[in-house]
């Protein structure tokens, strides 16, 4: 199965006003799940993986508005130094494991070995091929710490992109994020495709499962990773017996204002 071609990305959400009250309404719960997570001495990771441009230093950014900062970290992977690339290409990515009770969020991620250092020939068609048995191995070792780890991808379609790139290049206050490299990729957006559908395939597991977010919507997006999170960590809480917070009323507060 594609699960990239399969995915709708026609899905949005229409008017500023829904979009706020949900976004609203999910980073208050992400925020008492927090609270809860220190108390119970519980871990998580997020991995974003994803094309370039589809909003994943964005929707991190929401995801995090209004966490507690002292109990949550975000993790920006480029491109390894030279120091690093004399260990084991996971060495780096241990070193930035969460402590218990607190939150890391990846934007990028080890997934790396298995898309760009595999579409750039970075690293031989040996390694990465081993790198979806030494991820999985190293996911199972977490999870079976009682980490919780969800991962996910947000997609656009190749014409969205090519209209996000567009507006870089032509916006000042844009125009950083923006580079010759990002063009180069998407030339390769077949292959790296190809990648994508293989890591999936390899490395989608019930312990630390893969999420499509269709991403066309940037509000659509941002709801639908932050709810995602929500619901994971409940999930997990009510598994391990732990009762969940009480959340705070959005429509009470909503009517007093009025």
């Amino acid at each position: 199965m594609d699960r990239l071609s399969d995915t709708d990305l026609t899905k949005t959400i229409k008017t500023r006003n829904e979009y706020e009250k949900k976004l609203k309404k999910y980073q208050l719960r992400l925020l008492s799940l927090q609270h809860l997570l220190f108390e119970e001495n519980i871990a998580v990771i997020f991995v974003f993986e994803g094309w370039d441009a589809a909003g994943k230093g964005g929707t991190i950014r929401r995801a995090v508005a209004n966490l507690d900062p002292r109990g949550v970290r975000v993790t920006s992977i480029a491109a390894p130094a030279p120091h690093e690339k004399r260990y084991h290409y996971m060495q780096r990515f241990w070193r930035k494991i969460p402590q218990f009770g607190q939150v890391a969020i990846f934007d990028r991620s080890w997934y790396g070995r298995v898309l760009v250092e595999r579409v750039e020939g970075f690293a031989e068609k040996k390694e990465w091929k081993r790198a979806y048995r030494e991820i999985n191995s190293f996911e199972k070792l977490l999870t079976d710490d009682h980490y919780i780890i969800e991962k996910f991808w947000l997609h656009i379609s190749k014409e969205e992109q090519y209209k996000r790139f567009k507006e870089r290049e032509s916006n000042p206050m844009k125009h950083w994020k923006i580079t010759d490299e990002d063009w180069r990729n998407r030339a390769k957006w077949d292959k790296y495709l190809t990648a994508a559908e293989e890591m999936f395939e390899k490395t989608d597991q019930p312990y630390a499962p893969w999420h499509i977010i269709p991403a066309n919507s940037k509000w659509y997006a941002r709801v639908a990773v932050i709810r995602q999170m929500v619901q994971a960590i409940e999930n997990d809480l009510k598994k391990r017996g732990v009762t969940l917070p009480t959340y705070p009323d959005l429509r009470s507060k909503d009517k007093a204002e009025k």
